[in-house]
């Protein structure tokens, strides 16, 4: 079964992606910017405050779903400027116990969408009711 998700909030920026994909018992992130919840803005204050926003937002995803950064268990990153990596690890680190960091991949992009300065995808396990 697939279940493609999406919040009226993710709908109404009208983009050309589902917000989460299920697929048995793993739910895929799309990749997740430092946007205002619902709109096609950037936060303002470069870094590390587009890394804590893209943080909410896969944290909002996570709690729609009934899960939780603990769910998390892949993560890849992209950065607009690989010299950022120590800043954006930085607030990274905050979300996850650090007995239950996910395997991780991180690489330089050249051009994110909306000009931000990080992009973040997730895969979280999402067992079903009974499993």
């Amino acid at each position: 079964m697939i279940e493609f998700i999406n919040t009226p909030q993710a709908r109404a920026t009208g983009l050309p992606f589902s917000q989460a994909v299920r697929v048995g018992d793993i739910l895929y992130l799309s990749g997740a910017l430092g946007n205002k919840p619902g709109a096609l803005e950037l936060v303002s204050g470069g870094m590390e405050a587009q890394a804590r926003q893209t943080m909410e937002n896969i944290g909002q995803v996570l709690r729609e779903n009934g899960l939780g950064f603990d769910d998390v268990f892949k993560c890849t990153i992209m950065l607009a400027d690989m010299a950022k990596w120590a800043d954006f690890n930085k607030v990274y680190v905050r979300y996850f116990k650090s007995d239950r960091l996910p395997a991780r991949s991180a690489f330089g992009a050249n051009g994110l969408a909306l000009g931000a300065e990080v992009e973040v995808e997730c895969c979280a396990y999402m067992p079903r009711a009974g499993n």
